[in-house]
């Protein structure tokens, strides 16, 4: 019947409303917190009130850093189709690719504390972050290659301009996930 078993844009796009469902809740508690704290003199986040000012950094970051992944995975799904209607096939490894989005959807999800490693969270507390941020690279990296892998076996002798910017994109992408590592 000419049907895919598996179109990567409609993954990426579940994927992004998984973590949409789950993060918003906690924004919108947070940010209530935080005008309750203005306009009705709560104290949820003076410390001279006994509040916690790290929770809203919590807060903010549990949501603020899958919002980096709700923004990509979109983008996922589209260098996907890209790249598979341009080369006439099937995106190499699409199994591993929604699994990967998968990954990343929940290492996503967990990561947000790497953003708080100043404000006295303990060793223990910071190796887990650490470790969980440089896990997000195994998934990352078999999207990456997947990629690759289907550019490479494109059997068009050209490259179409919608190539060239799902290459830019790998590039870029691969370019900035670096800096992330080193920083």
């Amino acid at each position: 019947n000419g049907a895919k078993p598996w179109c990567l844009f409609t993954w990426a796009i579940v994927f992004t409303a998984i973590m949409l469902i789950v993060t918003l809740p906690i924004l919108t508690g947070g940010l209530l917190m935080l005008v309750l704290d203005l306009h009705l003199n709560t104290q949820f986040y003076d410390a001279s009130f006994n509040g916690d000012p790290v929770l809203y950094q919590h807060l903010f970051w549990f949501f603020g850093h899958p919002e980096v992944y709700i923004i990509v995975l979109p983008a996922f799904g589209v260098i996907s189709q890209a790249l598979s209607t341009s080369a006439g096939k099937s995106v190499f490894g699409g199994p591993a690719m929604i699994l990967a989005m998968g990954c990343i959807t929940v290492l996503g999800a967990l990561v947000w504390a790497h953003h708080m490693m100043t404000v006295g969270l303990e060793t223990d507390t910071r190796a887990f972050f650490s470790a969980i941020t440089m896990m997000i690279a195994i998934p990352t990296g078999t999207k990456i290659f997947n990629w690759l892998s289907t550019f490479m076996g494109n059997p068009f002798s050209t490259i179409s301009l919608d190539i060239w910017y799902a290459l830019s994109f790998i590039f870029l992408f691969t370019l900035g996930g670096t800096t992330g590592v080193v920083l």
